[in-house]
């Protein structure tokens, strides 16, 4: 299905943010931007080294977190069970199958939380547990900036149980990841942009209701097993995606409710609600995408764990119901709304070459991302030469390496799905 998902996709499952991920491990060891942090692009730089091209490799990426996740979970027996029923919900599916970096730092949040466990049951010494949950910290930030979350939700548990003996190793562990970014703002962001916070923060982006309401509906969609991407158009079938992840949600505040919940599981879910409170209140000053499954996949992945695992409790093997449930209506999903990625990748790749385009670096015209039929063919044609930047400057059409909409499908003809 992850595979499926990506070939039945008219541009094999990109946004504008991954053609700045390809072209950052294509221009490696040039640190093209500071928007991201370096560790998703080198992860897909590595692969290359294998003779795959940045599409393939960040594909690569994406297969084997989901793989070590599964292998990871069933070699430490750490919620093996929840986590096929995780890797099997369409929307986890869906980001292993997209070019971002979420995929990869899943897996990191996995290990994080094996770890975190094993230090609040005792079995690794202050330490031990100081130095793995440090270093975990700074890997998670190295991937995603939004880490910082996970940070000062560690620090934040550490106070809250400042009494116990695990207390102190989640409070210094927070404080020394907290040193960490602020290290990595002088000596890496200042170094290469040293105007990145003043020209990112902008204060009063968004109003407060339209913040609440997008705050709603992405978590309906983000915690609704089945489907994770509403109709734009609108219409009924809204009502149902927004109605099944609200019940969802309802259903899983009743079982940790009425189920005690360890002090492992209380840290778990306290990533999830501090990760969605701090992605909705960086909103205010920092321009992010509105919430939604994939941003605060991170946060929730161990909350879904808690989750099936109460589920389990209950039903038994008749939990897995809910993952057959999830793979088929993505496929339905999938099918309807398919492309032919593999033949659009060939078309796009015969028109670089026959220009002479294929090898050099490109630039693609677009004056606002937002629009998808011209962001379409500038993250197909990243695909077959990373080697490519977005710009909305006017006078840069004038120049051969620039392409632009009318430019390219006056030579060729893009396969497009009909949903989007």
């Amino acid at each position: 299905m992850t595979i499926l998902r990506f070939l039945l996709n008219e541009k094999g499952r990109l946004s504008p943010d991954s053609i700045n991920y390809m072209r950052f491990a294509h221009v490696f060891p040039v640190i093209d931007n500071t928007t991201t942090p370096a560790g998703y692009p080198l992860s897909i730089k590595l692969f290359t080294f294998f003779g795959f091209d940045e599409f393939w490799s960040s594909k690569f990426v994406g297969i084997l977190a989901l793989l070590f996740i599964l292998f990871f979970t069933w070699k430490k027996n750490f919620y093996f069970k929840e986590s096929v029923l995780v890797c099997s919900v369409f929307s986890f599916l869906s980001i292993f199958s997209f070019t971002m970096s979420e995929a990869l730092i899943l897996p990191f949040v996995i290990i994080f939380i094996y770890i975190s466990n094993l230090t609040i049951e005792g079995k690794l010494t202050k330490w031990k547990a100081v130095f793995y949950i440090s270093l975990l910290l700074i890997i998670l930030y190295n991937i995603r900036y939004s880490a910082l979350f996970i940070i000062g939700t560690t620090g934040l548990f550490g106070l809250i149980y400042w009494r116990k003996k695990y207390g102190s190793t989640f409070i210094i562990s927070g404080a020394i990841g907290l040193a960490f970014v602020v290290l990595f703002k002088l000596f890496y962001i200042d170094y290469f942009n040293e105007n990145y916070i003043k020209d990112s923060l902008i204060i009063g982006i968004h109003p407060t209701s339209k913040l609440l309401k997008e705050l709603y509906l992405g978590l309906c969609v983000s915690f609704n097993p089945f489907i994770h991407m509403p109709d734009p158009n609108g219409g009924k079938i809204n009502y149902a995606i927004y109605g099944i992840g609200f019940l969802n949600i309802i259903l899983m505040i009743y079982l940790f409710l009425k189920q005690k919940l360890t002090e492992a599981e209380i840290f778990f879910i306290m990533l999830g609600i501090c990760g969605i409170i701090c992605s909705f209140t960086v909103q205010y000053f920092y321009p992010v995408n509105a919430i939604d499954y994939r941003l605060i996949a991170p946060f929730t992945i161990a909350t879904w764990l808690i989750y099936f695992n109460k589920l389990f409790k209950i039903f038994n093997l008749k939990t897995y119901i809910l993952g057959i449930l999830s793979l088929c209506s993505g496929m339905l999903f999938t099918w309807l709304s398919k492309g032919n990625y593999l033949e659009n990748r060939k078309i796009a790749k015969e028109y670089l070459k026959k220009e002479k385009l294929d090898k050099v670096p490109l630039k693609f015209f677009v004056i606002e991302e937002k629009n998808l039929d011209k962001i379409q063919i500038a993250e197909l044609l990243s695909t077959v030469n990373a080697d490519l930047e977005l710009t909305s400057t006017p006078s840069d059409t004038l120049q051969r390496t620039t392409l632009t909409e009318h430019k390219v499908l006056q030579k060729i003809k893009i396969d497009k799905n009909k949903y989007q």
